[in-house]
């Protein structure tokens, strides 16, 4: 690594070195050596019968229940579309994906309410005050685990006042988790449309989706979603009339992948070295950026920073560009607020750059205030 090397914490993905390119090699070969008339044609919109399949056991469900996409971002879009017309109340969380936020949500000219995210997850008292001031949401759009750009996980109680709550103002829980997967210590905790079948009103109140982008690689995009029919079969339909089918090819690899036990392989390598690049960069930062408040993510891509109130993200982002470091300011992610905040993606960075790169924010900041 030289000094011209521009050292990036703005991008969510994991580095190449923590891909699994032999297991996914291998699983191309299977896939057209098993099923290469099922994966080189033209698809059904539902997605790959067998890996369809597979996400059906995983999550307990009917097939009939799951839906595959290119990529999570797309199953986003899908329900967005299908749920919301122009005008409709939306809860987002504060922050939220700026995806989520800026591309999708704002297009569909949605009214948009941020709700606060605490270390344990989003404010539940907060939403019961606006829903009880007349608010109606139709949709809760909520990223429990290790949250982008937080970095936090929604906690088992405040899972179970969602549910209650969606079952007695009556709006949809869009639970966008493809981040479950990469923990580096607790438990695992149960997801809301697993709890949901246990919530009286709540059996049906919860659209779940999900991604192989984490575990397996960006390049599949390969996303789900997870939710009775009535919502599955519009969804398909239109699916249908934009492109047909997913990537049948992407698919069959990734089932491949997934039925031979490499998914479970390619989880621990990417979990392990994640959770090793959060605790070196929750370091460097201590080291570096001592005033910089911040919590230390369990798992997932990303770390949330808040600094003070003299340095302006607006001023550290091309700052940062000039010392050789790239990070995303907070406002971005936010309708109004987070110009002393940033997100730190660790996912993309190799372990002897990370320390380099905060002494480098370190720099930035300090020009920033001076």
């Amino acid at each position: 690594m030289t000094p011209a090397q521009l050292i990036t914490f703005a991008r969510g993905a994991p580095s190449v070195d923590i891909v699994d390119i032999a297991g996914l090699k291998a699983a191309a070969i299977r896939a057209f050596d098993t099923d290469s008339s099922i994966v080189t044609p033209y698809g059904a919109s539902t997605g790959y019968p067998p890996l369809r399949a597979w996400i059906a056991a995983k999550h307990g469900v009917p097939v009939e229940h799951v839906l595959i996409t290119n990529g999570s971002l797309q199953a986003d879009a899908f329900v967005f579309e299908h749920l919301i017309k122009p005008g409709d109340d939306v809860i987002v969380e504060k922050p939220t994906y700026d995806r989520t936020l800026l591309n999708l949500l704002k297009q569909l000219q949605a009214k948009v309410h941020q709700v606060t995210v605490n270390d344990d997850g989003i404010d539940t008292g907060e939403l019961r005050k606006l829903l009880e001031s007349g608010v109606r949401p139709r949709i809760a759009h909520i990223i429990p685990n290790y949250q982008n750009p937080a970095g936090v996980t929604l906690s088992l109680q405040k899972r179970h006042e969602l549910l209650g709550l969606a079952a007695e103002y009556g709006f949809t829980i869009f639970e966008d988790d493809p981040y479950i997967d990469i923990r580096f210590r607790g438990e695992a905790l149960p997801s809301m449309l697993s709890l949901a079948p246990s919530v009286p009103g709540a059996a049906e109140a919860v659209v779940h989706a999900s991604s192989f982008t984490k575990t397996v690689c960006p390049g599949v995009r390969i996303g789900y979603l997870v939710a009775s029919p009535s919502v599955i079969n519009p969804i398909a339909a239109r699916a249908t009339s934009l492109y047909i089918s997913a990537g049948q090819v992407s698919q069959g690899i990734v089932y491949q992948f997934c039925v031979v036990g490499d998914l479970d392989k390619s989880i621990a390598t990417v979990s392990a070295a994640l959770g090793e690049r959060a605790r070196l960069l929750a370091e460097s930062l201590r080291r570096h950026v001592p005033d910089a408040r911040f919590t230390e993510p369990d798992g997932g891509y990303f770390l949330w920073v808040d600094l003070p109130d003299d340095v302006h993200v607006d001023k550290l982002v091309p700052a940062g560009i000039e010392h050789g470091v790239a990070v995303v300011k907070g406002s971005d992610f936010l309708l109004e607020g987070g110009e002393h905040s940033l997100r730190l993606a660790f996912s993309g960075v190799t372990d002897d750059q990370i320390d380099e790169g905060v002494r480098r924010l370190a720099e930035a900041i300090a020009a920033v205030r001076g």
